[in-house]
C-alpha cells in the first residue's frame, strides 16, 4: 500500500490521457464480452446436442432434398429405434431480417425422436388433428406475444406455393418448452402435409433424417449401414451425429467462431499498439523522476513495479466496465439467443486477457525504467 500515492499519481499525471485509454481498453472488452457471449450461446446449443441422435442428410449439401420413400428403408437399419424427418424453411415474419427458425415436421414421429421438447398432450392431438397447425417455442411466443389461437403470417424464402405466393397463414395450436436448451425455443414447428400439399415443388422430398439410435456406441456402424443403403443411388447420404449436423447448420448461417476470432484478434492486436505507445510515452516524459527515486533509494524493481501496477489497474478496471456493460446488454438479446446472461467462463477469459495486455505492453517501457542510470536520467531534466 505504501505505492499506491506513487501509482495514482502516475495514473493522474495526465488525466485526459488515461482516460481516453481506459475508454480504448473498455470498448475492446465490451466488444469481446459480447462477441464471446454470442459465441459461447452458439457454441452451448452444438455441445447440448444428443449422442444417440444421427442425422442423415444429402451427401453433397445441406440443401439437397431426400425422397420421402427413404423414410422406411432407414427404419429396417438393425440398431434404429426411431425415425423422423424435417426440412429448411427458410421463414421470416413480416420482414426479411426477422429470421424465423421455421421446420416442417413429420407429427407423428418427430415428438417421439425428441422426447425433450415439452408439449402438452392436447396441443399434440390439435397438431396431428389441424392441417394447417403449428407449434412455437415458448422464447418465440414472448418475443412476438403470439398465443394459442393466433394465426401467424409466415413468409419463405425458399419455398413457394402453387398459388406463386410466398405467405403461409400457420394456425398456432401450441406453445413448447426446452428447459436444457432455451435456445431452441425460437422455432416454428408445422405440419408437414400442410407443407407438402401447398409447395409448388420439391413434392415427397424432406431436407434431412433425423434418427434415434438404440447406443452412441453403435453410432458409427449405423451411420454406415444407413450411408451403404443409398450408395450410387440418385440421392446418395450422408450421415453424422447431431453435433456435427448442427455445426455444419450454423456455418450455413454465418462461422460464428471464425467472425468472432477475427474481429476480437483485429482489435486486440490494435490495442496492443495502442496501450503499449501510450505506457511508453508515459514513462518517456517521468525518466527524470524515476532517476531521482533512484537516487533517494527506490530500487528497479520497486519502480518496474509500479509501472506495472499502473498499466494492470488501468486495463483491469477499463475491462471490469466494459465486461460489465456487455453483461447488462445480454438480457435484451435474449429473445435472440435464448440466454440470458454473459457466460463466467468469457468474464474470467476477459480478466486473463487484460493482465496479459498489461503485462505485455508494460515489459518494455519497465525494462527501460530497470536500466536507467541516475546520471542519465536527471541529464534530462
Amino acid at each position: 500500500m505504501k505505492y499506491f500515492p506513487l501509482i495514482y499519481a502516475g495514473l493522474m499525471r495526465k488525466k485526459l490521457r488515461s482516460l481516453l485509454t481506459l475508454l480504448s481498453i473498455m470498448v475492446a472488452f465490451l466488444l469481446f464480452g459480447l462477441l464471446q457471449g454470442v459465441n459461447s450461446a452458439f457454441s452451448n446449443s452444438v455441445q447440448g446436442a444428443h449422442l444417440d441422435r444421427l442425422v442423415v442428410q444429402g451427401k453433397i449439401s445441406l440443401t439437397e432434398q431426400l425422397p420421402f420413400a427413404y423414410h422406411n428403408r432407414i427404419a429396417g437399419v438393425p440398431g434404429v429405434t426411431g425415425v423422423t424427418f424435417a426440412t429448411w424453411f427458410g421463414g421470416y415474419y413480416q420482414d426479411p431480417k426477422n429470421n424465423v427458425f421455421t421446420y416442417p415436421v413429420e407429427v407423428s414421429t418427430y415428438f417421439k425422436v425428441f422426447p425433450d421438447i415439452e408439449l402438452p398432450a392436447e396441443q399434440l392431438a390439435a397438431l396431428s388433428r389441424i392441417r394447417t397447425g403449428a407449434i412455437i417455442g415458448h422464447a418465440l411466443a414472448e418475443k412476438y406475444g403470439w398465443k394459442v389461437g393466433d394465426t401467424v403470417p409466415i413468409k419463405s424464402a425458399l419455398w413457394t406455393k402453387k398459388d406463386g405466393t410466398y405467405d403461409w397463414r400457420l394456425s398456432i395450436v401450441g406453445i413448447f418448452r426446452m428447459p436444457d436448451d432455451t435456445a431452441q425455443e425460437q422455432r416454428i414447428l408445422l405440419n408437414n402435409d400442410y407443407f407438402d400439399e401447398g409447395r409448388a415443388f420439391g413434392k415427397g422430398t424432406v431436407g434431412w433424417y433425423n434418427v434415434r439410435i438404440d447406443s452412441p456406441t453403435h453410432a458409427t456402424m449405423i451411420a454406415q449401414s444407413i450411408d451403404r443403403l443409398f450408395a450410387n443411388s440418385d440421392h446418395e447420404t450422408k450421415t453424422v451425429s447431431e453435433k456435427e449436423f448442427m455445426q455444419s447448420f450454423l456455418r450455413q448461417i454465418a462461422d460464428v467462431n471464425f467472425i468472432a476470432s477475427a474481429i476480437i484478434g483485429a482489435v486486440f492486436f490494435t490495442l496492443l499498439f495502442l496501450t503499449g505507445n501510450t505506457m511508453m510515452q508515459s514513462v518517456r516524459e517521468r525518466i527524470p523522476e524515476f532517476a531521482t527515486m533512484k537516487a533517494i533509494g527506490y530500487s528497479g524493481g520497486a519502480i518496474l513495479f509500479m509501472v506495472a501496477a499502473e498499466g494492470l489497474i488501468l486495463a483491469l478496471i477499463a475491462a471490469i466496465f466494459g465486461l460489465a456493460i456487455s453483461a447488462a446488454i445480454f438480457p435484451a438479446l435474449k429473445s435472440v439467443l435464448g440466454v440470458a446472461k454473459l457466460p463466467p467462463s468469457v468474464i474470467g477469459l476477459g480478466l486473463l486477457y487484460a493482465t496479459l495486455l498489461a503485462v505485455i505492453t508494460g515489459f518494455l517501457p519497465g525494462l527501460r525504467v530497470v536500466r536507467l542510470s541516475v546520471v542519465q536520467g536527471l541529464a534530462r531534466r
